[in-house]
């Protein structure tokens, strides 16, 4: 048991999820600008290993595992980020204008299921606040900037499509030069106005033309509806396929509850609460995606980041070997604390041993090839 699951966690959990929330990246916004925290704390939680360094779409990381979109939503915490032992980081979702998101409660814990279930409703406070706060910090690790579409809130008319790659172009115009890479979040959950936008034939492909006018020097990857549906991979890849800046993708969280929640959590629990759950109950489903994906798309061109219910370097391995070339985390940061990282990548470094890998760019995609 680390402190933070014996000591840290029980008073978190005595808040409610948001405020915990809030609280937690505040600290790290406020130590993060104390002498010698950040640096204390990356020595203790840092790890190193060269099975482990990496280059993926021309970036360099020391390990596989990052941290997901959610948790710094307005890039409060930059300098700390940096220092929690993450090879990367994701910050946002950030839209073009600020947001206040869905109506609180809005956060949910299920303890049960490692989960937790997420109704925010993209809140942030947009790309012209944004935008400045991460060109006064050179980060240490490559960071990625989540872009969406503008929530304007339950009630708000729906946006035409103009206006909707125009918030996309707003946005990427503003951070790109700024940004390790973007992450263009097309399918949000929880977010009303525009949220079926990219399912249409041709869109992704008109936002693309778009966003190709800016010149984006940094790599750019789409985050997309978890389907596990072949004709929409090849659509993907297809719409995509005339814009090299487009070096991969990663896959959101699915609308509404998934059937495994039925399994450990009561039903009376969750039914009844908005939103969509991240954690253990989509870890299947989205690793599904990630290895029919995988199967389809040219991976000397394109790569996947995997996310979906990753706790342990057993979770992180199998997306690893189903086909992603980095993997996310988010709830597991919740339940288990920062220390969850170095416990993944200690694990990381005995399982490629096991299979005879010397590098874990070996392992990706290693369950996809012929027997």
């Amino acid at each position: 048991m680390s402190l933070y699951t014996a000591l840290i966690r029980p008073l978190l959990f005595q808040l409610d999820a948001e405020t915990a929330h809030h609280g937690t990246v505040e600290a790290c916004r406020i130590a993060g600008a104390l002498p010698f925290v950040p640096q204390l704390t990356r020595a203790c939680l840092d790890f190193k290993e060269p099975e482990l360094q990496c280059e993926v779409a021309g970036l360099q990381f020391d390990h596989p595992i990052g941290l997901a979109a959610g948790w710094d939503k307005s890039a409060r915490a930059l300098r700390m980020l940096d220092h929690l032992g993450f090879a990367f980081a994701e910050i946002g979702s950030i839209s073009a204008q600020p947001s206040q998101g869905n109506p609180k409660p809005r956060l949910f814990r299920l303890p049960q299921d490692q989960a937790i279930i997420v109704n925010y409703g993209l809140p942030n406070e947009g790309a012209e606040i944004v935008a400045p706060r991460l060109a006064a910090h050179r980060m240490r690790i490559p960071l990625g900037v989540n872009i969406v579409k503008t929530n304007y809130g339950p009630g708000a008319p729906a946006c035409s499509d103009d206006a909707i790659l125009a918030d996309y172009h707003r946005s990427v115009s503003l951070v790109h030069p700024h940004a390790g890479y973007l992450m263009l979040n097309l399918s949000c959950p929880n977010a009303a106005g525009g949220k079926d936008f990219f399912a249409q034939p041709g869109n992704i492909t008109r936002l693309l033309q778009l966003l190709k006018r800016l010149d984006i020097a940094c790599p750019v990857f789409l985050k997309v509806a978890p389907r596990d549906d072949p004709a929409e991979h090849e659509r993907l890849l297809s719409e995509t396929d005339a814009f090299d800046f487009v070096r991969g993708f990663s896959f959101n969280l699915p609308p509404g509850k998934p059937a495994t929640l039925r399994l450990t959590t009561p039903r009376s629990a969750w039914e009844k609460l908005p939103g969509a759950v991240s954690g253990k109950p989509v870890e299947d489903l989205i690793n599904c995606c990630i290895a029919g994906l995988a199967t389809r798309m040219n991976r000397q061109r394109h790569v996947i980041i995997g996310t979906g219910g990753v706790f342990t370097s057993t979770d992180a391995y199998r997306k690893l070997r189903l086909g992603a070339s980095l993997v996310q985390i988010y709830t597991a940061l919740i339940y288990e604390g920062p220390g969850v990282i170095k416990r993944i990548n200690q694990g990381l470094c005995h399982l490629l041993a096991k299979d005879g890998f010397q590098n874990v760019s070996e392992a990706v995609g290693a369950d996809l090839r012929p027997a």
